[in-house]
Order: structure tokens, then C-alpha cells, then sequence
């Protein structure tokens, strides 16, 4: 009967949940966990980041629906203090604020067995590990059993499992046995993906990037005007220095064919003496 009841609470407090909006408190519990033996004590608080909202503590149960905390507890400002739980503040708890904000709720499950399951009390994101522990009141490495939706998953000789990089395929119910013992309540174990990132847009090279600079196309023109009277000149030092001597007959230079920059030169000296009457006539 206690288990179907229960049951029937997790999907209860798992339907019934508060509309959350943009959080701006976040709702921790001490100790951390999602399931505890009846007769113990716990606290929540609200951690603010608006302390001006004035942030109360409020849950819902199979009893109650958004009861505050003097009604079940002991209120100290934002914070909430149970002596002794009993089964029936099982249930559902978050913050609110003056204008209805909320924060994420969290599922508590208060036993009157022998075992409970010690797990994540809020969601656990993609990628991370976490650690169940099957216990009892005295010990918490008794070997025991976990199960998933009903079937078992693995046992442990030492009370305690630990999943590696969970997904979302690992939410769900959860449960424990400890052989002689008995077993725990069930526990939901919810997994939130990890949020996205947008890489930065990338900065697209301006057309300037790409034009060669203004003093690259000054020297090529450079080169090309006076490469011609280099080499031309190189050309008659080298066959000065190269003529014959002794008895020979001396080369005159009008007997030699002319060289390509010889040419070059001849028409180059030629377009600048037009170049240089044309200027002139004008003048």
C-alpha cells in the first residue's frame, strides 16, 4: 500500500510542478538527496539573487497544495527549517516570489522502511556521473540490488553504483534492495541536456585586403622601365672588356651587330627625343 501510494505521488509532484519562469533563486537542500528515513531533519533555502522579491518557501503534497513553510516547518528569512519529517511531507517544494516567480522544484520522498536510495535531488546534466547508495539507517555498504523501471540493472557488494556520462536514455525510475532488509521507495533520477553554444561569427576580409599595395606596384614599374637600359649597358661593358688585343684588328664597334638591348635602348632613346620635341613644339 505504502508503495502505491508512493508511486502515485511521484506522478503527482511530477505533473503538479509550478510553472517556472526565468529563475532568480535557486532552491537548495541539506543534506543533498532525493530520499530520506522519517524522523530526520532537513533544511531548504532559497539562495537569492533578488533579496527585495521576497522569496517564500512553498510545496505541494497528496494533502496539501502550496502550503508555505510555517505551516509544515520552522521559516528563518528564505530558509526552512523540518525538525522531524514524516511520510506526508513527501512531496514537491519550491520557491516563489511577491509576483509569482519560481524557481526549479525538487521531489523529496520521506520513508518509513528500513532502505532507502540516496540519489541526484535535481536534475543531472548529459555528460556528468552520478551515484546511487542503497542504505539503511546504520549502514550504507550492504550489498544490494538496483533496478530500472521495474528490472534489475545490477547489484553491488558494496551498496553503491556509480553512472559513468549519463544521457537521457538513464532518466527514470530508480530503486534499490537490500537482501533481509527490504526495499527503497522509488526515486525519479531526471537528466537535462547540455546547453548549446553558437560559435562567434567570423570577420570577412574587406576588399583593401586583397589589393597589392601601392608601394609593390611601384617598384615593378620601376623594374620593367629601367631593366632595359641595365642590361644593355652590363651588355657593352662585358664586350669592351672582351675585345681582341695584340696583332689583331681592333673590333670597331660599328662592324658588330647590334644586340637586343642596344636596340632597346635605340628605341627607347628615340621615343624619349620625340617625346622631348613634341614637349617642346608645345611649349
Amino acid at each position: 500500500m505504502e508503495e502505491t501510494s508512493l508511486l502515485c505521488l511521484l506522478l503527482l509532484t511530477t505533473s503538479c510542478k509550478p510553472t517556472q519562469g526565468r529563475y532568480e533563486a535557486h532552491l537548495t537542500l541539506s543534506p543533498s538527496s532525493s530520499q530520506f528515513f522519517q524522523w530526520s531533519s532537513l533544511s531548504l533555502s532559497c539562495e537569492e539573487d533578488d533579496s527585495s522579491a521576497g522569496w517564500t518557501l512553498r510545496r505541494n503534497t497528496t494533502r496539501e497544495t502550496r502550503t508555505q513553510c510555517d505551516d509544515w516547518g520552522t521559516s528563518a528569512g528564505s530558509s526552512c527549517n523540518i525538525s522531524y519529517i514524516v511520510p506526508s511531507d513527501s512531496g514537491v517544494y519550491w520557491c516563489e516570489s511577491r509576483e509569482g516567480a519560481t524557481s526549479q522544484s525538487i521531489n523529496i520522498t520521506v520513508s518509513g522502511g528500513a532502505v532507502i536510495l540516496q540519489s541526484p535531488v535535481l536534475p543531472v546534466m548529459e555528460g556528468e556521473n552520478i551515484t546511487l547508495i542503497c542504505r539503511t539507517q546504520t549502514s550504507s555498504d550492504l550489498p544490494a540490488d538496483f533496478y530500472k523501471h521495474g528490472s534489475l540493472i545490477i547489484d553491488r557488494p558494496t551498496g553503491h553504483v556509480t553512472i559513468l556520462h549519463v544521457s537521457k536514455a538513464d532518466e527514470g525510475v530508480y530503486r534499490c534492495n537490500i537482501r533481509g532488509h527490504g526495499e527503497s521507495p522509488p526515486s525519479w533520477i531526471s537528466v537535462t541536456g547540455r546547453p548549446t553554444t553558437t560559435a562567434p561569427p567570423t570577420t570577412a576580409a574587406t576588399p583593401t585586403d586583397s589589393a597589392p599595395p601601392l608601394q609593390v606596384f611601384t617598384v615593378v614599374r620601376y623594374l620593367v622601365v629601367f631593366c632595359p637600359y641595365v642590361i644593355s649597358t652590363v651588355l657593352m661593358v662585358s664586350l669592351y672588356r672582351h675585345r681582341p688585343t695584340g696583332d689583331g684588328l681592333p673590333v670597331s664597334m660599328a662592324t658588330l651587330p647590334p644586340t637586343w638591348a642596344q636596340k632597346v635602348l635605340a628605341e627607347d632613346c628615340d621615343e624619349i627625343a620625340e617625346v622631348s620635341t613634341k614637349m617642346n613644339d608645345d611649349a
